[in-house]
């Protein structure tokens, strides 16, 4: 069974930082805490890695993962516009709890699955995943869990749905039983004239938050 290291003590959180950024540097999977549940990360450039994550969580290559970054300057980078809109929530939330859809740089050298070229950024207020995001680049993450079963909330949670698929788990507490996903929105119908948001997933920032900033191009529910 993979190690758990406990990011409370400062020689366990040196070496498990050590191993997790060589994990990455395999292609192995590494599960560490974010600002909402346990997540189960890979380099997004290396679609072997990308694949052994969609195994571990037994998905498929329609559920692609989002990627996970450290900040404005990488959202520029891999995003093909970023629509003022867009801006001015990423202003608001991030780092935070909001996932933004948007269309994928078309030059960008990788396959995170059946995006249809888009691509599902944020950008998280962990500083732990802040800190390896800004050393090793943007992460494919997602819910350190097999599919259909409940979030981890911990890093024990985690290791007793994933095992041996993961390589390194990091231990940085248990987050509360409250606390929820992201909230996911696609921003691909904006357009330079208009266009609408849709939340795909309500999560953590809720549809009143996201309208403050956006007002009626939040289309409504149902």
């Amino acid at each position: 069974m993979a190690r758990i290291y406990d990011c409370s003590v400062d020689s366990e959180l040196l070496t498990g930082m050590r191993l997790a950024r060589a994990a990455i540097a395999r292609g192995e999977c590494v599960v560490l805490p974010t600002d909402t549940v346990y997540g189960i990360a890979v380099d997004a450039f290396n679609p072997d890695a990308v694949q052994r994550l969609l195994d571990a969580k037994g998905r498929t290559r329609t559920s692609p993962p989002p990627v996970l970054i450290p900040g404005v300057p990488t959202l520029d980078a891999l995003a093909e516009t970023v629509h003022p809109l867009v801006r001015e929530l990423v202003d608001r939330f991030w780092p935070g709890a909001l996932t933004i859809i948007m269309r994928a740089q078309p030059s960008l050298s990788w396959d995170l699955g059946e995006t249809r070229g888009t691509v599902a950024l944020r950008m998280p207020d962990n500083p732990l995943m802040l800190e390896l995001l800004t050393e090793v680049g943007p992460l494919a993450v997602s819910s350190a869990n097999r599919t259909g079963e409940p979030s981890a909330t911990s890093a024990i949670e985690a290791s007793e749905q994933l095992g041996d698929t993961v390589t390194v788990y990091l231990d940085g507490g248990d987050s509360p039983e409250s606390r929820l996903a992201s909230t996911i929105i696609d921003a691909t119908g904006l357009r330079a004239g208009g266009g609408t948001i849709t939340i795909v997933r309500q999560g953590a920032i809720s549809r009143e938050d996201i309208r403050s900033v956006v007002g009626d191009v939040l289309e409504d529910e149902g």
